[in-house]
Parts: structure tokens; sequence; C-alpha cells
């Protein structure tokens, strides 16, 4: 039974050529960190000195805090997929972009900056494009016949720009 279990995924990744997690931005984790901690705090305060009919605001400070955390639980990073037809980007639960090979017209190596799109997360470029960037370092930018380009972060643009632009040759 177990050998069965094993055969089934390799079978399943045998086509995957490339592989990668990237994570949230050592800043987007400080952020977030002091984000939870500093909402958490407000609610116990407010808890602990207020009076019980004003406890509903610790509770709604919790809440909040929880909220934060959950977000970025759900964007913490982009998980890429190459196979041989087709390349998979998925940024949390609902975010899965999946961009067949021989719709890619050029691959190139760029960086997720500031000034373009303004912060991390799912964004729209100044320049026109769409992005999933977990930070401002080096990214991948995919241009199509037709439709915006594509751009994510990843930690090796080179070596995804080359098994990509081989496969559309």
């Amino acid at each position: 039974m177990i050998e069965i279990i094993k055969e089934n995924n390799t079978q399943k990744n045998n086509g995957i050529l490339y592989t990668e997690w990237v994570p949230a931005g050592r800043f987007i984790k400080v952020v977030v960190l002091f984000a939870c901690i500093l909402i958490a705090s407000l609610g116990i305060i407010v808890t602990a000195f207020l009076p019980i009919e004003l406890a509903f605001i610790g509770i709604i400070c919790g809440a909040v805090s929880l909220l934060i955390f959950l977000m970025y639980w759900n964007y913490r990073g982009l998980k890429i997929t190459l196979t041989s037809n087709q390349i998979e980007v998925a940024y949390g639960i609902f975010n899965h972009k999946r961009i067949p090979i021989k719709k890619i017209t050029s691959c190139d190596k760029t960086k997720a900056n500031f000034r373009t799109y303004g912060g991390v997360g799912i964004r729209f470029g100044v320049d026109g494009s769409w992005a999933y960037n977990t930070d401002f370092g080096e990214a991948v930018k995919l241009t199509f016949q037709s439709g915006r380009p594509f751009v994510f972060s990843t930690k090796n643009s080179e070596q995804i720009c080359n098994l990509i632009n081989g496969l559309s040759n």
C-alpha cells in the first residue's frame, strides 16, 4: 500500500521542471508582527483597566489582530511551479495564475520596486503590468501576445527565464 502511494506521487510530480517557495520579505514580517502585538496589547489594556461595559473594545482588538495574522498567513509567500507546458504561480488560497508556455512571448529578469507597484502583494504596476510580489527584489516579467505583462517575485529569475525561453522556442 505504501509503495502505491509513492508511485502515484512520483508520477504526479514527474513533469515538474522547477518549483520554488518565495517567502514574504523580512520587512513585511516585522510590520505584521508589530501591528498584531500593538493591537492585541491595546485590547488587553482596554479590557484590564476600563469598565466591564467597554470589554467589547478588547474583543474587537483581538479580532482585528487575528484577522491581520490570518491575512498574513494566507499571503506569506508565493509557490512557483514550472512544468513543460505551463507555469503556475500561487499566492494565497484564491490567487493561482496558470499560464501556458505557448502563450509567453518573452521572459525577462526585472526588479519589483516600490515605484512601480506601490507595495507588496497583488498589484497593478504603473507600467500596466500585473504583479504578485513578496518583496522589492528580484522578479520575473512574462510578456504575452495580448494582455498585461505578469511579474512575480523569485530568488532565481535567471534560471526561470532560461527554462521558459528554452521551452517556448
